[in-house]
């Protein structure tokens, strides 16, 4: 990442913007608000985002990216670049079961551990690239809207300032200063204190990673980072001392090695962290013109790697909509989407991580050894392992449809392979995941038939041809799941649908 200074003279550079006020101002600058100031600003939207931090943080808590976050950056053209900073993880061991990931139906069935630097280093760089004017030492005081728009108080150096844009966004964490002004409570409870996290090296790696050992004493968790560097999260259960306390690499070695029998000749802490983890959802995502996504939504506990991947599709799902309301292409009833979509979600997380981290938590040895050979017995059922890895990867997220749809309506479309649009058919994306890049829905046509746009559905940004057989036409959202479809042609039906979920805007 850059340093203090060049994010400044960026900043200064990119937000000489001839004074015009921003459609949108997002909060927080972690993963969620850099994704979602990227698609801001990839689709022409005027986006500030403003950050609290003035320089790099080094807090990189999150370090798992799932096959369907990976499947978001890959639409983005982003996912080869973060799989390059880490390691790619085809087994995944959670409380006594062992999702097979490699299974998974995905070009990434695995998953990515890597630190959270790495992520929001892609994220950030997209979002410069694409024109988000990105201000770093920028507090925001206070948040109020009207039926016209919202207006931020600001704090920077120089003093505080009044930002007014058409809609805001907090992705400003779990202590979300635009939560508080709206005035939504945040229900839930503390999970787990006191947890240790360490960046070190090893002198002999566990034989098979990540790895997670129990004991009576407490918990280990160790994952490789790349390049020799290991990530260990380690909680006592009789010593935890409040979360500002300086981490002990001692106290790191003596948890793991009660754990696991050795602490692997644990050495070199490049770096150490302590905090407690809550269980938490706002009951609403969105109030009028601001809407709350990633940890300002909802916080889980750390168990599964699905926090911050949550957040991630939280922005995916949230950006386009958000655009196309700037832009007069959309109404109320997408917006209202974003809440009905995700909230959903959040919860089923909260329900997952929740019940993953209370199992590992058991102390008695008796009562964790039945809850694992049951879980163990269980995940012998391949559709229950299967359901399993799609739910923790995210892959097997869907999103309701209205009654009378076709079953395809709300599901996550594969990366399905394409046709060529050319004489010889070599021309043009041959994935969907690539047709994906350029933000707008993508109708997908069976092979034979023609491939040229429709001058009637300026929505519909590509049409593509699917190389496979089968004769369903995919009306495909930016976000990467079916919109509409039809095993037969229907134009009639793909403007109908349009029109319903951009409130008339085809």
């Amino acid at each position: 990442m850059s340093d203090h200074s060049t994010r400044t003279a960026r900043t200064e550079t990119e937000a000489a913007d001839g004074g015009r006020a921003p459609d949108v101002i997002v909060v927080g600058a972690g993963p969620t608000g850099l994704l979602l100031a990227g698609d801001l600003a990839a689709a022409g939207v005027r986006v500030v985002l403003l950050e609290r931090r003035s320089l790099e943080s080094n807090l990189s808590r999150a370090i798992a990216v799932h096959a369907r976050t990976l499947e978001v950056l890959d639409m983005r053209g982003l996912a080869e670049d973060l799989l390059a900073t880490g390691e790619f993880v085809p087994v995944l061991g959670i409380a006594g079961a062992r999702l097979e990931l490699f299974r998974l139906p995905t070009r990434f069935a695995g998953v990515l551990i890597t630190p959270q630097y790495e992520t929001e280093r892609v994220l950030e760089e997209r979002a410069v690239r694409l024109g988000a004017d990105i201000r770093y030492g920028a507090e925001v005081l206070a948040l109020r809207q009207d039926g016209d728009g919202v207006e931020a108080d600001v704090r920077t150096d120089a003093g505080t300032q009044t930002l007014r844009a058409a809609y805001a966004v907090g992705a400003d964490g779990m202590r979300s200063i635009v939560r508080q002004s709206l005035g939504l409570p945040f229900p839930g409870r503390s999970v787990i204190r006191s947890v240790m996290l360490a960046d070190v090296r090893l002198r002999s790696a566990p034989a098979r990673t990540p790895a997670f050992a129990s004991s009576r004493t407490g918990i280990s968790f160790i994952a490789p980072l790349g390049n020799g560097w290991h990530r260990v999260i380690a909680w006592d259960r009789a010593v935890q001392p409040p979360v500002d306390t300086p981490v002990d690499m001692e106290e790191v070695r003596t948890v793991t090695r009660g754990a696991f029998g050795t602490d692997f000749g644990m050495y070199e802490a490049r770096w150490t962290s302590r905090f407690h983890s809550d269980e938490r959802q706002a009951p609403h995502y969105r109030v009028g013109r601001v809407f709350l996504a990633g940890d300002a939504a909802h916080v889980h506990s750390p168990a599964g790697g699905m926090g911050m991947n949550t957040g991630l599709q939280d922005a995916a799902n949230l950006g386009w909509k958000l655009a196309a309301a700037v832009q007069g292409r959309a109404g109320a009833t997408l917006l209202d989407s974003y809440e009905a979509e995700r909230h959903p979600v959040g919860k089923l997380v909260l329900r997952v991580s929740g019940s993953i981290l209370r199992g590992v938590l058991i102390k008695s040895p008796a009562l964790r050894g039945a809850r694992a050979a049951a879980m163990g017995l269980a995940m012998r059922a391949a559709p229950l392992r299967h359901r399993a890895a799609m739910t923790v990867s995210g892959l097997g997220i869907d999103y309701p449809a209205p009654p009378g749809a076709h079953p395809l309506t709300g599901r996550r479309a594969p990366d399905l392979p394409l046709a060529g649009t050319g004489a010889a058919e070599e021309k043009g994306p041959a994935r969907l995941h690539e047709a994906l890049r350029d933000g707008g829905f993508v109708r997908v046509v069976p092979r034979g038939e023609s491939a040229d746009g429709d001058t009637a559905l300026p929505s519909v940004r590509t049409t593509v041809r699917r190389a496979d057989a089968a004769r369903t036409t995919l009306l495909i959202r930016p976000d990467g799941h079916v919109a509409w479809a039809s095993d037969r042609p229907d134009p009639a039906g793909l403007r109908a649908a349009l029109a319903a979920l951009t409130g008339g805007a085809v």
